[in-house]
């Protein structure tokens, strides 16, 4: 069974890495975007609640995240393993993860950081947005906070996790199957 995190900062390649590592090691993919889009859609309790905040233009609380988050770690599909991409994302979060695993009798075996350069990272996003047009790449300074937003905010919750011996650091430049080819081998040792 393997209980996993996927982290980095915006355009590391994390969406991406997290298909192919789902299916190589034949566990759920659970990304919080994918979530929250799903109990708004299906008008859900908490995706009403979500929806009332997100047309705001603003965050969804981590009391809202937290309890979409375990209901989704409930389902049938995650009970054999899962990774989970987008959280936790800060400290709080991490105190709320811990408890929900503990709930459901289980914990984390490996927390996967992918790193990368940072203006790299900003040529990616500008280039996603051009192809997939994402309005949220398109503006550099736009981009530029978010990954401020991850130094300041995601930084730290990496580092707990690397105090606690679970993370793994992978470079994730380079062509697609050569950064899943290094996932695997980290994942394996």
């Amino acid at each position: 069974m393997t209980r996993m995190l996927i982290v980095g900062p915006a355009g590391s390649g994390k969406g991406t890495q997290s298909k192919r590592i789902s299916e190589e090691l034949g566990i759920v993919a659970i990304s919080t975007g994918d979530i929250f889009r799903a109990n708004i859609k299906g008008e859900t309790e908490l995706g009403k609640e979500a929806k009332t905040y997100v047309d705001a233009g603003n965050l969804v609380p981590d009391s809202v995240t937290n309890r979409m988050v375990e209901d989704r770690l409930g389902w049938e599909d995650a009970k054999d393993g899962f990774l989970l991409d987008g959280y936790p994302r800060n400290r709080t979060q991490v105190a709320a993860l811990d408890e929900m695993l503990s709930r459901l009798g289980v914990e984390l075996d490996v927390v996967l950081e992918l790193t990368a350069d940072r203006e790299e990272l900003i040529q990616r996003l500008k280039k996603r947005a051009e192809i997939e047009g994402r309005k949220d790449d398109a503006d550099e300074s736009a981009i530029r906070r978010r990954l401020e937003l991850f130094d300041t905010e995601t930084a730290p919750m990496i580092a707990e996790y690397e105090e606690r011996g679970l993370l793994r650091r992978v470079d994730g430049l380079g062509p697609i199957d050569e950064v899943n080819a290094r996932i695997m081998e980290t994942l394996k040792s």
